[in-house]
């Protein structure tokens, strides 16, 4: 199943990327902050209703203490988003959506070495098919390559009619750059937090309970500071602020099959979830209108097709699973 929760994850943030930027304006300089409140917002409401309405139940001492023990992670992706929101002021979607999720190919290293390490892996010929890892070394070829292509069209683009589209050059990567370092350690904690046999302890449930606390407050600290920074209080529920809250339940929709991607097979989920740069930038050239070069199709199709191949060793590996039943039964 990790791998249909993975890919209907690359699917809603895909979504989310778009409703991001399209909940984003330049002139504001507050922008960031505002989504970062209705990400709170959502994210917290989902948090309080698996609290009161599921079976597994926290008292606040354990909640307090796993709030604790899970905060490296949480803090990393809160930080993380929001630099990517600021980030969105300055670049287009199908430059900034590449480049950050980077943190795919890198979150699977660092959780492959601290598997090595603890004794988890011994063999990765015997963890993963020659196709899993095929067609892993195709998306994050894919997604590092198109990160690269779109450097190369920022500094280009300096001095051309596209200058408005990348006029902070290299500066304005910064943000993407920044956001790959923090998604990297939050990625790899979560895979290694929600491992059975090197985690805490802590259940799909209980991490979706967690960061979604964590990030309510982080929403509420947004909306404190946008008080104090613009005199007024900022109204999340006004017309205007559509594609913010829709970008907010796209993104805890993704948010939820994420963490059981990663409970199951976080070193292949990592590098498909990145992958949904690729929804951002398809999405961005049919609905946003932004131009695609033939060098960033190319990196498109790499990645399509490394999920095709993790798509049909998932389904070989199901049906190896069920002829071997059938023949003990």
């Amino acid at each position: 199943m990790w791998f249909i929760f993975a890919l209907v994850c690359t699917l809603g943030w895909g979504l989310a990327d778009l409703f991001y930027k399209k909940g984003t304006d330049e002139n504001d300089r507050y922008s960031h902050l505002k989504i970062a409140v209705w990400v709170g917002l959502v994210m917290g409401a989902a948090a309080f209703i698996l609290m009161f309405f599921t079976e597994e139940k926290m008292t606040p001492g354990t909640l307090l203490v796993n709030a604790v023990r899970y905060a490296p992670a949480s803090l990393c992706y809160i930080i993380s988003m929001v630099i990517g929101y600021a980030g969105l002021r300055y670049l287009e979607l199908s430059i900034v959506s590449p480049v950050q999720n980077a943190s795919g190919a890198f979150s699977t290293v660092v959780m492959l070495v601290w598997f090595i390490l603890a004794g988890q892996v011994t063999d990765i010929g015997d963890e993963f098919s020659a196709l899993e890892m095929t067609g892993t070394v195709f998306i994050v070829a894919g997604v590092i390559a198109l990160g690269i292509v779109e450097q190369r069209l920022s500094r280009n683009a300096e001095g051309t009619d596209e200058a408005r589209k990348y006029r902070f050059g290299a500066l304005a990567l910064l943000f993407p750059i920044l956001y790959c370092v923090f998604d990297t350690i939050g990625t790899a904690a979560d895979g290694i937090i929600l491992n059975e046999e090197t985690g805490l302890g802590l259940s799909e449930i209980d991490v979706l309970i967690l960061y979604g606390l964590t990030f309510f407050l982080a929403g509420i600290i947004a909306w404190v500071v946008l008080r104090v920074k613009t005199g007024k209080f900022y109204n999340p529920f006004a017309k205007t602020e559509w594609p913010k809250a829709c970008a907010a339940l796209a993104e805890e929709f993704g948010q939820v099959f994420y963490v059981y991607a990663m409970a199951e097979k976080p070193m292949l989920a990592a590098p498909m979830v990145a992958s949904y740069c690729i929804i951002s930038c398809i999405l961005s050239r049919i609905l946003l209108k932004e131009k695609l070069k033939y060098t960033q199709y190319i990196c498109i199709a790499a990645v399509i097709i490394g999920i095709v191949m993790l798509g049909i060793s998932e389904g070989l590996g199901a049906a190896e699973e069920a002829a071997e039943v059938a023949l003990l039964n």
